[in-house]
């Protein structure tokens, strides 16, 4: 077993010189490899390697025929294949569906490295190289769609992409203890297709075929794909099993095959978290690459330390109950303050922990002491609308941690960056992590996530009234002012999620008015496999409740973006045609608080008496929120899982100031 800080091999030669005839396991990775554990592919690689099997890693290899497959010749216990650390559409593709430019996984930001549809591609070139050889499929693209689901690319529910790519078996969640006790019996000679009692697998069989836990229900996939209410019913389900205590397997009915999903596997506890985090990552990309110009996606994360995995906040636009699960856990002081002292030895370091976060950055532990016992609520939420009553609201750990890395010899000055609930810091009654974070740990600015200002909105989003945010702020600026610190706030926004009609877009452009925001990065709402707001996108519908939501359709997608930002000269003309649809023409003039001057080559342009009156979700709409009709003919549709990032300009105390730098969205 290899115990040095050195990269696993990434060619014959590097397997020669360990003595290596064949791998156990290769790892096909749509990512560059990146020995660090923000990366999932370095995580599993790094337990697999501890556990005493060997691991070579194909990382980006060349997808255009199945020579690059046959690298390390046919591992003896299986191929290993995920997309990289997000789903490979998503990666190549913007919301709008135009290619990106710029890859942040891949070598010197280069795109092409890697197929659309990674999982199915890699599994279809290993099958030409390898015939039979076990392929098993993991990550987040994988996880998310490892039942029927819909697709934004194609416009249709696509097939679970078990199914789809011809893999063997597909692991879902954070897959360190799956993928161990799959190697086990790997290596005891059980044949792949016998292994059908793992949790948090995902395995193919016939209807016949013995299911080893009680079954939620089973759905057919002809039915998913054409009837949007039996869809959503199926994703409220899927979602409510997700949890590691109660949840139960799922099924779906694939003609004579039976698709079968069993339980999650339960997450890792706190000791078993320190171990992993333990391994001897080298935390940097692969030299080969350095030529190249480097792996972009280090630079966020190189000094920087995860202390948690999961989120209760359970936004309906985010993944992460679907992958990593509500039930937070988190690492122990001693294994972080370890980390944070490994990277102060780094070169490049300078004294700054970039982070100290994860999900989000402020939670430690359960929501409550229920959890541990009895899984998180399937029926509520533990944030929104309002915080539960037993809720466990303590800053204490928290501080104590960043304390801890703030004296670690070396250190100069801790920062969090992976963005905060601020709705839980605002249930805390005591004031003392608002204060530090305040005094120590802002670089200037502090990104937080009120998505939007409209209630209607916002309760599609599972996320709290913007009161809270409010509130958030002004306290904020308080503490900054008291701290001798002029600071600001970036807030993250979001256009078009299912719910937003033209007039709750007016309403946040005529907050930003009024706040002196001026967002210079806006993206619409971005539907993404597994998250329950591509669900409402879809089908018209809440899975949760199975109320009609309302759904913007293309033209008006375009209106409601550009009201987020009014002062772009490509815009101008959008945002005065969305202010007279929805009769607010008012809001186009002189005045302060107008949205936006009138085209001065409009000679019919007078002024509105009322000017500038704060507009009200559902004045002027001509449609209700909750209507299932659509604008648009074939179905109004907005866009965005990520929502937009506005970094907005300094105007006053109250106000976001820019930052050029890209950053990665958290919540």
């Amino acid at each position: 077993m290899n115990t040095q800080n050195k990269f696993l091999p990434v060619s014959r030669a590097d397997m020669e010189a360990l003595g290596w005839d064949t791998p156990d396991f290769v790892y096909v990775c749509g990512d560059a490899y990146v020995d660090h554990p923000s990366f999932g592919a370095a995580i599993i690689s790094r337990v697999l390697q501890n556990a005493g099997y060997r691991v070579a890693m194909l990382a980006q290899p060349d997808f255009h025929s199945a020579d690059d497959f046959r690298r390390f010749g046919r591992p003896r216990l299986g191929f290993l294949v995920s997309a990289g650390n997000i789903d490979s559409m998503v990666a190549h593709y913007s919301v709008a569906k135009k290619r990106r430019g710029y890859d942040y996984y891949s070598p010197g930001g280069k795109t092409g490295l890697r197929p659309d549809r990674a999982c199915i591609v890699y599994t279809n070139r290993i099958r030409e190289a390898w015939g039979d050889v076990p392929v098993i499929l993991g990550g987040l693209e994988a996880s998310l769609r490892r039942f029927a689901h819909y697709d934004y690319w194609d416009d249709r529910v696509r097939t679970s992409v078990l199914i789809d790519s011809g893999a063997d078996m597909l692991t879902y969640g954070m897959g360190e203890k799956i993928l161990l006790r799959i190697a086990e019996l790997l290596d005891r000679g059980v044949p792949i297709h016998k292994i059908r009692d793992v949790r948090g697998t995902v395995w193919i069989g016939k209807p016949e075929d013995k299911i080893h836990y009680p079954l939620a229900a089973t759905y057919d996939f002809a039915k998913l794909a054409s009837d949007k209410k039996y869809y959503a019913e199926a994703f409220a389900v899927q979602y409510k099993n997700q949890d590691a205590i109660y949840g139960k397997a799922i099924a779906e009915r694939y003609g004579n095959r039976l698709l079968v999903a069993n339980p999650p596997m339960p997450p890792l506890e706190r000791e078993e978290l320190d171990r992993v985090y333990d391994l001897p990552y080298v935390r940097d990309y692969h030299p080969m690459y350095k030529s190249m110009g480097g792996v972009p996606a280090i630079e966020e994360v190189k000094f920087s330390v995860t202390h948690n995995r999961g989120c209760f906040g359970a936004c309906n636009f985010c993944a992460l109950a679907f992958h990593q699960g509500r039930a937070v856990r988190s690492r122990s002081i001693e294994s972080c303050v370890k980390e944070a002292e490994k990277i102060t030895k780094l070169d490049g370091f300078k004294g700054y922990i970039h982070d100290v976060g994860g999900p989000t950055a402020n939670f430690r532990g359960p929501a409550c002491k229920k959890q541990l016992t009895a899984g998180v609520c399937a029926e509520r939420r533990c944030l929104a609308p309002t915080p539960c009553k037993q809720l466990i609201v303590d800053h204490s750990e928290y501080i104590e941690l960043i304390r801890r890395i703030e004296a670690v010899p070396g250190v100069k000055r801790v920062f969090i960056r992976s963005g905060i609930r601020f709705d839980y810091v605002m249930a805390d009654e005591n004031d003392a992590f608002f204060k530090k974070l305040v005094r120590d740990n802002v670089s200037g600015q502090l990104k937080v996530a009120p998505e939007h200002c409209s209630a209607g909105v916002l309760a599609c989003m599972g996320k709290p009234d913007f009161s809270v945010f409010n509130r958030f702020r002004a306290k904020y600026f308080k503490l900054s002012a008291a701290a001798g610190k002029e600071q600001y706030l970036v807030p993250y926004l979001m256009s078009s999620h299912p719910g937003s009609t033209l007039n709750d877009a007016i309403e946040l452009a005529y907050q930003l008015k009024q706040d002196k925001v001026a967002p210079e990065q806006v993206q619409d709402f971005y539907p993404t496999p597994g998250t329950a707001s591509t669900v409402m996108y879809y089908t018209g519908h809440d899975p949760f409740t199975g109320k009609a939501v309302y759904v913007a359709d293309e033209k008006e997608k375009r209106l409601q973006r550009a009201l987020l930002q009014p002062t772009k000269p490509e815009n101008a003309a959008l945002v005065r045609e969305a202010l007279r649809r929805a009769g607010r023409d008012d809001l186009i003039g002189y005045d302060k608080d107008c949205i936006i001057r009138p085209d001065k080559n409009d000679k019919t342009w007078q002024p509105q008496q009322g000017a500038g009156q704060r507009p009200r979700s559902g004045q002027g709409r001509g449609q209700s929120r909750n209507t299932a009709s659509r604008q648009g003919g074939k179905g109004a549709k907005p866009a965005d899982r990520r929502g937009s990032k506005p970094q907005a300009k300094a105007v006053g105390r109250n106000s976001s100031r820019p930052n050029t730098k890209n950053q990665k969205r958290k919540k």
